[in-house]
């Protein structure tokens, strides 16, 4: 039964997305008043350019200590590099990326449009109604 579970039925579909050029302290800011832990970049044409996360801003406090200065364009601390998951991805596959990355998140992908994100916490809320269901 796992296997028919999709990402689109536990995925969060209220996203908080960072431009590349925004304040990274506005960006930490909306990271702690929304309680996420990352949330990705996006472009002028909604692209994903990268992700922000709560470690990409260590390097921000790490940057004021040895260089005295706090700030910069989020664009300085992303990542890059971004794993997606269709939308369609099944709970079984999710739970093995889960298992087998550092990944806390991935943006979840309808064709090339972002639709939402699905988090190790939202996996664990399909294991709850798994449970609750008797599966």
């Amino acid at each position: 039964m796992p296997e028919k579970i999709q990402a689109r039925q536990y995925m969060s579909k209220s996203l908080v997305t960072l431009r590349p050029n925004m304040d990274v302290l506005q960006a930490v800011h909306l990271l702690v008043e929304h309680k996420i832990s990352g949330a990705p970049v996006l472009d002028d044409h909604g692209n994903i350019v990268g992700m922000l996360t709560e470690r990409d801003c260590m390097e921000v406090v790490l940057k004021a200590s040895y260089h005295g200065e706090l700030g910069g364009q989020v664009e300085q601390y992303m990542s890059r590099v971004v794993r997606t998951v269709d939308v369609d991805s099944s709970l079984l596959d999710l739970a093995q990326m889960f298992v087998n990355s550092p990944y806390r998140r991935y943006p979840v992908m309808d064709g090339n449009r972002l639709v939402g994100i699905i988090s190790r916490r939202d996996m664990l809320r399909a294991v709850q109604d798994l449970a609750h269901q008797g599966i």
